[in-house]
């Protein structure tokens, strides 16, 4: 009984210790706290100083690549500025030019590179290289309409009734067949050029139809051009006729437009569409208003077509075309593409034709008083000689003509006075870089042209002369070769090869007065050159390249020496 009885005690006792020593809540210990330590200061790496060297080559490679595109814009003079500035910051800077690897090869890779604008990209455009002509539309469209012509679909058939009907048309349009054909033509191989010069008419289009509704012609015949040259100023057929109007040279000069050495007013869009009218009212006369055979008469001249109407004993178009006896197969076609081309043209969204207009060209026109350089022109006026030459498209060299006097330059709207203000203020050294010879005596046309290695037909056209002209002495000739250096037509001031050459030890090569420049040049390869990138830099192509220098892989190591020859001996 006691042991029973003690247990129970022990457990009192131990609950009783237990609860007293929880209940006994003891002042708690607050942890140590270690203080922060202060961060560590930061590792600040010093930005690295520029590299003047690198430096140098950049600045110099900037005003580079502004004077690349000053030069693509016919600048000459800022072109020049900024060359003549890459050479001589490299020439005035404390570590000179040759100082540094570095800085050596990029001195000597630019004075290639100018001397290579100098010798090529300035000499395409020397003041005598004619300008490209583009083949003319109706080469390629007639070539495809000898080929058998698709039958319009039905719903083509459906269109062009419902439009014929809806449209006013001044110019009679029969819904046969043949036009119905070219139609179906234009919507489908043809689509291209017929979008194209619908595209590009949209500039000239106010003008034409505002000349023929002064001299009363149908406004339709306004859309001639779209099958004849695609609207191109510059358009040149197999046949040699030129222009937006497509005039051969005999027709043309019949009608007005002037042709020499410098100009060819075919290509001016004005003045080929005041000839083109005078021209169709003389033939709607002799066709006694017939506008089919007016057509007809337009593509295979007047002549032919009225000895087919006399052999045929036929006065209408279509019965005529039918028999190809009579007329061409040029001419049967003819009539019926440019009366398609005019129902397309005047409602070209419903034959699915997506035409976004140009604004209508527009000009102010500046009296020049001398031969200027087109380049000056550009430059002046802040164009680019891309957009002077295509407000002067009958310009057929990158000069205004030489003894023509007061001739009308065209510029953009705005400019007039710019150009006026400088021309007022140039000495004529500064307007065209010209060559002139003065006439010895026992010189002769022939004698001279050997001299100066030109053409002699050229030479004689230049100066308003015929081959078979004779020259006197004293007389002053001006020389179909412009200077070829950049800097020539300015040659008090000094050229970046001249600069250049100030750093090798060398002296700048003066070009003779009214002599040919040497035909080639030597170009030396610099580390990462590759035929493509030299062929780049001369304007020429790899394959050329080779040929010159008998070349049979595309290896090339720095130091070898190239021969590339200039524009006038390719």
């Amino acid at each position: 009984m006691t042991l029973r009885t003690s247990l129970p005690g022990l457990a009192v006792i131990g609950l009783t210790v237990l609860t007293t020593a929880c209940g006994s809540n003891p002042k708690r210990q607050s942890p140590a706290v270690t203080p922060a330590r202060p961060p560590a200061p930061a590792i600040v790496t010093p930005a690295p100083l520029p590299d003047p060297i690198e430096t140098l080559i950049a600045t110099s490679q900037s005003h580079f690549a502004a004077g690349e595109r000053e030069l693509k814009m016919g600048h000459l003079e800022r072109a020049r500025t900024e060359f003549d500035r890459a050479v001589d910051v490299l020439l005035e800077s404390p570590y000179g030019a040759r100082t540094d690897a570095r800085l050596r090869e990029h001195f000597d890779r630019l004075v290639d590179r100018v001397n290579a604008y100098e010798v090529t990209a300035l000499a395409q455009g020397d003041g005598f290289a004619e300008k490209p002509s583009e083949p003319a539309s109706i080469d390629e469209v007639l070539k495809i309409a000898t080929f058998p012509k698709p039958d319009a679909e039905p719903g083509t058939a459906e269109t062009v009734k419902a439009d014929l009907a809806a449209t006013e048309h001044d110019v009679p349009i029969p819904q046969n067949s043949r036009v119905l054909s070219y139609v179906e033509l234009f919507q489908g191989r043809l689509r291209e050029y017929i979008e194209d010069g619908l595209t590009r008419g949209t500039k000239y289009l106010p003008m034409i139809q505002n000349v023929f509704r002064a001299e009363g012609l149908p406004l339709d015949l306004a859309y001639i051009p779209i099958i004849e040259s695609g609207f191109k100023t510059n358009a040149l057929s197999r046949a040699k006729a030129k222009g937006p109007w497509q005039f051969m040279r005999a027709t043309a000069v019949e009608q007005g437009l002037k042709q020499n050495w410098y100009i060819d007013e075919r290509s001016d869009p004005e003045k080929a569409t005041v000839a083109a009218a005078k021209y169709l009212k003389s033939l709607h006369k002799l066709f006694d208003g017939d506008w089919h055979l007016v057509l007809a008469a337009y593509n295979g001249g007047m002549g032919r077509v009225q000895r087919a109407l006399k052999r045929s004993g036929r006065d209408d178009f279509w019965e005529l075309s039918a028999d190809a006896r009579y007329l061409p197969r040029e001419t049967r076609e003819y009539v019926p593409l440019i009366l398609a081309a005019i129902i397309v043209a005047k409602n070209p969204a419903q034959y699915g034709f997506d035409i976004t207009p140009h604004d209508p060209i527009a000009y102010e026109k500046v009296e020049l008083p001398r031969a200027t350089d087109l380049r000056r022109v550009a430059e002046w006026t802040g164009a680019t000689i891309d957009d002077i030459q295509a407000l002067n498209p009958e310009l057929r060299r990158w000069t205004t003509p030489v003894k023509y006097a007061d001739y009308a330059v065209k510029v953009p709207v705005g400019t007039a006075a710019l150009l006026q203000a400088r021309i007022a203020d140039a000495p004529a050294s500064d307007l065209v870089a010209l060559k002139w010879y003065t006439v010895k005596r026992k010189d002769s046309l022939a004698s001279i042209a050997r001299k100066l290695k030109v053409s002699r037909a050229d030479l004689a056209e230049a100066n308003n002369l015929s081959v078979k002209s004779r020259v006197r002495a004293g007389q002053e000739l001006v020389i179909p070769r412009a200077p070829a250096t950049l800097l020539a037509a300015r040659t008090e001031r000094t050229t970046p090869s001249a600069v250049a050459s100030r750093a090798i030890g060398g002296s700048a090569p003066v070009p003779a007065s009214g002599r040919a420049q040497t035909s080639a040049t030597t170009y030396r390869v610099k580390r990462g050159d590759t035929l493509s990138s030299i062929a780049r830099l001369f304007d020429t192509s790899v394959d050329k390249i080779k040929n010159w220098n008998r070349l049979r892989g595309n290896r090339i190591a720095p130091g070898d020496r190239l021969k590339i020859l200039t524009s006038d001996s390719q």
